[in-house]
């Protein structure tokens, strides 16, 4: 049976549907409803229709298969390079080539560049060193390093409204003096005079002369990689049979020779809270202490037995302070505390109430700033003892 003989017959049934339809219009009082009918029952014809695959351009089907069997073969060729392209499917069976489209780009991507020039940033409330550094992509000795007239090496000696120098890139700011050689400036903060040179923001000619070195006075030098020894700021070994040492601290200091309880060497936390509120232990930033967390008032407890060799005011920055000796070789230090209960030469049992926390000196917040050190093994990381 022949094309169009299968499309005579359809034409055939849809009239007798039409014809149907138009009955059932006229007799039934829904003819709202029907109408409805009528057209979905059109439309899945239609559909059928076209599953059967009764196009209505035969002759152009008919040409493209014709025209496959006698044109040759790209793939024939195994030297032809073929490119694959978007093809859209077209109702009836041919289809149309799409074009290659470039997407509109909604944003532009600048491509980053460094910073080579030292600047400034204004120190505000809640900020510490290690936030500070964090934000400009730094480590915390940078920003330490690079601002000894304002920290003195002290990373708690941040206070708002301070003025900081930001370094561009982790090392030593350092500025020029009259009579300085650039081989010994390198030399004396571990970095190479290659490195200093190189630095673009330097300014600094490749033909230097590294021994009579011509640089203006005042003038700020990045130190790539630089890194120096820190000024000590942490209050000194305070023995009982001693403490006087202790005088150029402040006024908290005592001055007899003192006797009473032995520490049992194991230690307690001194604090309600168990977790930092700011600094962590860190040798690198010249931070031998954790900070821990609480609120003012919070009680402050002897981590254990001891004798009381400083109580009062610290002119370090450290605010009030309470130092007990343990008898043992072991120290331990309690600072920026609100309120001191104890004085010079008590003997203090572990858990004994000793202070009260609180944010007094060179402070951000309110925490306690505690330290441990032994006569063996220096300033040691407190995590390693408390329980």
């Amino acid at each position: 049976m022949s094309q169009n003989e299968n499309m005579a017959k359809m034409k055939v049934r849809l009239r007798k549907v039409q014809i149907i339809m138009i009955r059932l219009w006229r007799e039934l009082p829904l003819r709202r409803y029907l109408g409805h009918l009528f057209l979905l029952s059109l439309m899945g014809l239609g559909a059928w229709a076209a599953q059967a695959g009764f196009s209505s351009t035969p002759a152009r089907t008919e040409v493209a298969a014709s025209t496959a069997e006698t044109t040759p073969s790209a793939l024939d060729n195994p030297d032809t390079e073929i490119k694959v392209l978007d093809l859209l499917p077209f109702s009836g069976g041919s289809y149309t080539v799409s074009q290659v489209e470039r997407i509109t780009e909604v944003h532009t991507i600048f491509p980053s560049r460094p910073r080579l020039s030292v600047i400034t940033y204004e120190v505000k409330a809640g900020d510490s060193l290690f936030g500070i550094a964090d934000k400009f992509g730094l480590k915390p000795e940078t920003v330490l390093w690079g601002n000894f007239e304002v920290l003195e090496d002290n990373p708690h000696s941040i206070d708002p409204e301070d003025i900081l120098n930001i370094s561009p890139i982790d090392g030593i700011l350092h500025i020029w003096s009259a009579g300085e050689s650039l081989s010994g400036v390198a030399e004396f903060f571990n970095a190479t005079v290659q490195d200093v040179i190189d630095w673009p923001g330097n300014s600094i000619s490749p033909d230097v002369d590294l021994e009579d070195t011509e640089i203006e006075p005042g003038t700020m030098i990045v130190i790539p990689g630089g890194s120096r020894e820190y000024v000590s700021w942490t209050a000194p070994r305070i023995p009982r049979t001693n403490p006087s040492v202790a005088s150029i601290l402040g006024p908290g200091a005592c001055g007899s020779i003192y006797d009473g309880p032995i520490g049992y060497g194991t230690f307690i936390w001194p604090t309600p809270l168990h977790y930092l509120s700011g600094y962590d232990y860190s040798p690198a930033t010249n931070h031998y202490a954790i900070d821990i967390a609480g609120d003012i008032g919070h009680t402050i407890w002897a981590s254990d037995a001891g004798v009381v060799v400083y109580a009062g005011w610290h002119n370090g920055g450290y605010g009030n302070v309470i130092v007990l000796d343990h008898g043992n070789g072991w120290q331990t230090l309690y600072a920026h505390l609100s309120v001191v209960n104890v004085w010079c030469g008590a003997g203090v049992f572990q858990g004994t109430v000793i202070g009260a926390m609180g944010s007094t000196g060179r402070s951000t917040g309110a925490h306690l700033h505690f330290e441990m050190r032994h006569d063996q093994y220096g300033r040691v990381n407190p995590w390693l003892y408390l329980p």
